[in-house]
């Protein structure tokens, strides 16, 4: 591996769209640095594969960051963190990475008297990770595997009957329940916030993007490696799915 230093970009994957979300935070809260973001859409979704599937796609995904010369990883997907960050981090042990984790503890403090609706994908909820957070934070929460949501998010659907009628079927068991939060806990749930909070009006919905921000920024200042504010940072959109991919990428990252 090359020498890195503080002007070395942090590269980020996800298995498509969805760390897109966690990428405009990044650049929001760190904005001189460089970023290089790979979107592994032609093997989405990553949330009904196998541990070992998911393990494979991520080395594939950290192999070329690391190959692209990134000083730091951000795995901007609950499912890969679950089934490959500690794998990857035994395999690149001077290399920060970054995972993503659902923002149970947060949503925790929210929770009187009703439930707090964890949403994820069905590989984050049967994963080792979840179970830990879950024995922390689990009080009063009802944890959703949610197959097939985050498949509007990558078709570019993030309204309209067809969503609606997917939530509505979802979040009919818990029509009569008092829901005090609901948890974002895949990075395509992000762009799907408006039609979630249609279903949901006045709870708050909370996704773990600005704390996985934070660890990053705490990471490079740990190794020395955070850029310094004088200078304009950037990114670059890669994709397994190609250019039409790209171009999506791209306009869910200019969305205000």
């Amino acid at each position: 591996m090359e020498q890195l230093n503080s002007f070395s970009p942090i590269g980020m994957f996800d298995s498509g769209v969805g760390g897109i979300s966690v990428l405009r935070e990044a650049m929001r809260q760190l904005p001189a640095e460089r970023f290089i973001f790979f979107g592994d859409t032609k093997n989405a979704p990553y949330g009904t594969k196998t541990r070992e599937e998911v393990l494979l796609l991520s080395r594939r995904a950290v192999d070329m960051l690391i190959g692209e010369g990134c000083k730091a990883i951000v795995i901007a997907c609950n499912t890969a963190t679950s089934a490959a960050a500690a794998a990857l981090r035994a395999e690149h042990p001077s290399l920060p990475i970054i995972g993503m984790e659902p923002a149970l503890k947060p949503a925790q403090q929210l929770h009187r008297d009703g439930i707090v609706l964890s949403l994820a994908t069905p590989g984050t909820i049967a994963g080792e990770k979840y179970a830990r957070l879950y024995s922390l934070y689990g009080d009063g929460v009802v944890s959703l595997p949610c197959g097939g949501l985050m498949e509007f998010a990558e078709r570019g659907e993030m309204d309209g009957e067809k969503l609606h009628g997917f939530l509505a079927g979802l979040f009919a068991p818990y029509a009569d329940k008092k829901v005090e939060a609901v948890v974002l806990g895949c990075t395509h749930y992000v762009f799907l916030k408006n039609a979630i909070s249609r279903h949901f009006p006045g709870v708050p919905l909370i996704d773990g993007n600005e704390g996985t921000v934070r660890q990053l920024r705490r990471r490079l200042t740990e190794e020395n490696l955070l850029c310094s504010e004088d200078r304009q940072g950037g990114v670059r959109l890669l994709s397994s799915g190609g250019e039409e991919a790209v171009r999506r990428m791209r306009m869910l990252l200019e969305t205000k």
